[in-house]
């Protein structure tokens, strides 16, 4: 049986449904990222979880304990659910040590002295924080006063820990080094992580499965992997990576891209067109190779060189592809027309 269970969740504001009927189940020691643009549901997701939200359908259980249940009518408080939480503000306390700020929630429980201690130091050396155990966390970098926030949920010995955008604040080198360490603890303590993001790279590096949602509805819920190169529609093939939408017409047996007389050589799923003579074929940037068997042709706009990476800009019709090709393999010049061949094509009804 799955560990943390969301079934048929729904969470209403006003005449705004913020979260429609949402089914999850997740595994004990798994790393599940909730993602999507801003206000598509995750965050009320996690607080319904976390029991700063109640439910106005369906029921929450994490392995045989009830959260949360609309028809039992039953509400367990958030400081009785016994997870660790890390949110996108550090809320550190200035006027305490590193130290304080870790054990003043095991204070709250009333833990003894000695139990207290341990946990304590526990937490601050898994976290690198032993050597900044008696100064301010307000003398730390942005990293850091993350750090204290990570012990200060790992000392509650949690089952289950619930990142809400814990990252946004740090610079990107933060950022990156911060998602290894928080997947590092999670394999040496072996909790459930249920992650709320919009930054994709994160969801990605950190994620065993990812929810990609959108208006309190899942679009797709897959691993990394197949999020990446299986998405089941349109959006999530746009929020994940950067993406080419050219947009084609089919007339008689041809498709064509809009504004261009020149057919695309690359046969087109019948059934994506329905009722429509219109679709879209979807690639990635880097999906993309030159040449003349290519899929279709363009005029080089643009030539960018971006260190590693080469970022062409081509017309393509009335329309613009981007393509990114190693600077290490020349390409085509500004003006220069080129044939595009699309390597992993998906394709889109319009």
């Amino acid at each position: 049986m799955s560990y943390i269970q969301l079934n048929g969740i729904t969470r209403r504001f006003g005449n705004v449904t913020a979260v429609d009927n949402l089914t999850l189940h997740i595994e004990k020691g798994e790393c599940f990222s909730m993602l999507g643009p801003s206000g598509c549901g995750k965050t009320t997701t996690l607080r319904m979880v976390a029991g700063f939200e109640d439910i106005d359908e369906g029921e929450i259980r994490v392995g045989d304990r009830l959260l949360s249940s609309h028809k039992e009518n039953f509400y367990l408080p958030p400081e009785k659910r016994d997870f660790g939480m890390v949110f996108q503000a550090f809320a550190v306390w200035p006027h305490m040590s590193v130290f304080e700020n870790i054990a003043f929630p095991l204070r709250l429980r009333n833990l003894s002295a000695d139990e207290i201690r341990s946990r304590t130091t526990e937490a601050l050396r898994n976290t690198n924080l032993l050597d900044d155990a008696d100064i301010s966390p307000m003398d730390l970098s942005g990293g850091g006063k993350q750090r204290v926030a990570l012990a200060r949920a790992l000392a509650l010995n949690p089952d289950v820990m619930l990142l809400d955008e814990p990252l946004s604040s740090l610079d990107p080198h933060l950022r990156e080094e911060m998602r290894f360490e928080i997947k590092d603890l999670q394999r040496k303590f072996g909790f459930s992580i249920l992650y709320v993001t919009h930054d994709q790279s994160e969801a990605m590096a950190l994620s065993d499965r990812i929810m990609v949602m959108r208006a309190g509805h899942v679009e797709q819920i897959d691993t990394p992997l197949n999020i990446y190169r299986k998405p089941a529609s349109k959006f999530v093939f746009s929020f994940i990576g950067l993406s080419n939408f050219l947009k084609v017409v089919k007339s008689g047996d041809a498709v064509k891209p809009t504004g261009s007389d020149d057919a695309v050589n690359l046969p087109a799923p019948a059934d994506v067109f329905g009722q429509s003579s219109a679709a879209v074929l979807a690639s990635r940037p880097s999906e993309i190779d030159f040449g003349d068997d290519g899929h279709v042709r363009g005029l080089v706009k643009r030539r960018t060189y971006l260190g590693e990476i080469v970022d062409y800009a081509i017309v393509v019709g009335d329309q613009e592809v981007r393509v990114q090709k190693t600077a290490r393999s020349p390409g085509p010049g500004p003006g220069e027309t080129c044939g595009l061949k699309f390597l992993y094509p998906h394709w889109y009804p319009e």
